[in-house]
Order: structure tokens, then C-alpha cells, then sequence
């Protein structure tokens, strides 16, 4: 099994510490940025960044939905990291400052790929939909942050 990486990243206007914020915030901001590929979002325990377990389903494409179980830990400054209790999946958000009033949100996804051909084609394809996913989760989340 090879492992599967998508990566989707974005300046944005509003400072590292606003943005970051607004993404640890599972009680509140977060269920509002995600895009229309997450269904049954529920926060389970917590709802402030590390300690946060947190579940939703993810709608990939038309016939492939992953319902996930996540752990929230905080291992650096600036870094958000969820981990599927129910698979490899473990996503990754760094916040970082880029210049005056702005940040750099990057938001990378890793899971163990199926192997065979269904392996090709999600290694091909899965880090495509994912980032588009993200791309949209991120223009969300500037939506709401920026002044």
C-alpha cells in the first residue's frame, strides 16, 4: 500500500492568530466553512482545538463517502492535526504568518492507498478531489475572517 498525499494551501487576509483560531474552533466556525462534502458534522468532546474529537462524513465523490472519527491534538504552535480513529487518514493544518495582516493556511491529508489498480487510480485522482475540497474549506474560512 503506497501512501496517498493531498496538499491545498492559501494566503489569506487576516493574521496567523485569527486564522488559526477560526480553524480550532470546531464549536463554532469550523461547522461553518465546511463545504457541501461534509454531512453529519458533531463535535463529540471538546470543541476548542487539542482534546477536540470531532466526527463527520466526507463525501469524496458520488459513491465514496468516509465517515470519520477524529482526535484533535495541537503538536506545535500554529499546527492543528486530526486523526481518523476509523482509518489511516491523518490531516494536518499549519498556520503561518506571511507578511502584514496575512497568513499562509496549508492543509495536507495522508491515508494509506489501496493497492492495485483501485490503488492507481485513488493515488491518481483522490489528491485531486481532496484539494478541491480544501481549496473550497479554505475560501470559506477567509470568507469568515477577513475584515
Amino acid at each position: 500500500m503506497a501512501q496517498v498525499e493531498a496538499t491545498t494551501e492559501r494566503i489569506i487576509a487576516a493574521d496567523a492568530d485569527t486564522v488559526f483560531d477560526a480553524l480550532a474552533d470546531y464549536a463554532g466556525t469550523r461547522g461553518k466553512v465546511l463545504p457541501e462534502h461534509f454531512s453529519e458534522y458533531e463535535v463529540l468532546e471538546g470543541g476548542d482545538g487539542e482534546g477536540t474529537l470531532v466526527h463527520w462524513k466526507l463525501q469524496a465523490t458520488s459513491k465514496r463517502v468516509r465517515d470519520c472519527l477524529l482526535e484533535v491534538t495541537e503538536p506545535t504552535n500554529g499546527q492543528l492535526v486530526e486523526k481518523d480513529r476509523n482509518s489511516s487518514m491523518v490531516t494536518t493544518w499549519v498556520v503561518t504568518p506571511a507578511g502584514e495582516g496575512r497568513s499562509k493556511a496549508v492543509v495536507t491529508t495522508v491515508w494509506d492507498g489501496a493497492g492495485g489498480i483501485g490503488g492507481f487510480f485513488e493515488r491518481t485522482f483522490a489528491p485531486k478531489g481532496l484539494g478541491r475540497i480544501y481549496d473550497t474549506l479554505l475560501a470559506n474560512l477567509a470568507g469568515e475572517v477577513e475584515g
